[in-house]
């Protein structure tokens, strides 16, 4: 029998009518994480959905329905409804929903990240005090990426254009995948080794770019692994993440010294293009001689009205002049000091004289009767004085008896006492009360009537 021969558009197209002839993928519901959101000025959108095991692609078509949320994040778990189809011009099926709604608020990759994010930023990893200085002019520059990826050719490109005596060593890692974060972290470390035995190897790079192309989350989480990021942390080379993706919170941006966009802008981040460079230096070299040149003349100028001073001209005679001017002046001083000194002399001679016609025995006796003398004063005021504040204060203790209680008792009044209370007012009496009444000899207790 002859086999029956299809074309790839015929066989698309029988699976296609397959696929949707069935109500077996009619109307099911798939849930799982979305990635890949591609959001459309036409209002479409597409993306892909996944567990751990698989993927499919989906679309949701404007016209079949508009309650898309326009706040979709990769990670995030979604419910849809569709159906399967077959897209016949590449052979792929894929599940054309007219319905999604959110499971959660986050993915799980999203979410583990977020909790090292603050785990990083509590240790002070991600702090501008911890980020190294870049070179302003490396040599030598280490990447660590996929060796056939776009990444490498970018970077190589971008660097030799700017600089072309810029040397780069790669450290082929992979950059995905299962292993990828384990290839990297060798990279960064093999970076730091060979700088401490540079003498050996003849490796020795300023600077370690780190990173590859764009793509999903899944795609660039080795950059989010804890191994990785404690690899930049501790690296003594300064190293620029260079992760191609437009989402800006991936762990190894945040932990490197500098971040850049692309691999290709690293490269333009840290090497200098070199014709600006040389034009750079050929300002500053024509502004120098320029300087230079303008300070020969002005020196020039100096030196020729220093030779016409006149002072310089007739140096030897002002020198002799001020010679004999320093000679007149020594013989004034000494002969001021001649004369200062006799009158010292004269001065020291005449306090002589002075004390020795005074007789000092006679003197201190003098001066002994003459204290002795004004001590009994002193000691006759002090006794006037005494005798005074003795007679005053008894004066005051006299006119202060006149008013004591037993005074009062002796003109004939009484004091009334009620509870051991002197009673000052009639009012405070009542009939019946218990006094005591206290007279000038004894006390009395009566009643009020």
């Amino acid at each position: 029998m002859e086999a029956t021969v299809f074309s790839v558009s015929e066989i698309n197209f029988e699976v296609k009518q397959y696929l949707e002839g069935t109500n077996t993928f009619k109307n099911i519901f798939i849930q799982g994480e979305i990635s890949n959101i591609t959001y459309y000025s036409s209002g479409h959108l597409y993306f892909t959905l996944k567990d751990a095991g698989a993927s499919v692609k989906c679309a949701i078509f404007r016209y079949k329905y508009r309650g898309v949320p326009v706040d979709l994040k990769e990670g995030e778990q979604v419910k849809i409804r569709g159906n399967v189809t077959l897209y016949e011009r590449s052979g792929s099926y894929q599940i054309v929903a007219d319905f999604l709604e959110r499971t959660n608020s986050i993915g799980s990759l999203y979410e583990k990240m977020e909790m090292l994010k603050r785990k990083y930023n509590e240790k002070g990893y991600f702090d501008s005090s911890q980020k190294k200085l870049l070179p302003k002019l490396p040599t030598n520059v280490g990447v660590v990426t996929a060796a056939t990826g776009a990444a490498i050719r970018d970077i190589v490109n971008t660097a030799h254009k700017r600089f072309p005596n810029v040397n780069i060593f790669l450290y082929p890692a992979k950059v995905q995948g299962d292993g990828a974060a384990q290839e990297i972290v060798s990279g960064i470390e093999f970076f730091n080794r060979a700088k401490n035995f540079e003498e050996k190897n003849k490796i020795c790079v300023d600077t370690v770019i780190v990173g590859r192309g764009g793509g999903s989350i899944e795609d660039l989480w080795a950059f989010n692994e804890e191994i990785v990021i404690e690899a930049i942390h501790q690296s003594e080379i300064p190293i620029i993440s260079s992760v191609g993706h437009e989402i800006d919170n991936l762990l190894s941006d945040l932990v490197a010294d500098r971040r850049a966009a692309t691999p290709t802008q690293a490269a333009e981040i840290l090497i200098p293009e070199k014709k600006n460079l040389i034009e750079e230096l050929n300002n500053k070299k024509n502004g120098l001689t320029k300087i230079l040149q303008n300070r020969v003349t002005l020196m020039r100028k100096e030196l020729e009205q220093k030779k016409n001073n006149y002072y310089i001209k007739n140096f030897l005679n002002i020198l002799d002049d001020k010679k004999m001017e320093i000679i007149e002046k020594e013989k004034i001083l000494i002969k001021e000091l001649k004369r200062i000194l006799k009158k010292a002399e004269e001065k020291l001679e005449y306090r002589k004289q002075q004390i020795n016609k005074i007789d000092l025995k006679k003197e201190i006796f003098k001066r002994k009767e003459n204290l002795r003398e004004k001590e009994k004063n002193i000691n006759f005021a002090i006794k006037n004085i005494l005798n005074d504040a003795k007679k005053n204060l008894q004066y005051k203790k006299l006119k202060i008896s006149k008013y004591s209680v037993q005074d009062i008792l002796n003109l004939g009044y009484t004091i009334t006492r009620k509870n051991g209370k002197i009673v000052k007012r009639g009012i405070e009496l009542s009939k019946n009360d218990a006094v005591e009444v206290q007279f000038k000899d004894v006390r009395r207790k009566m009643k009020v009537d």
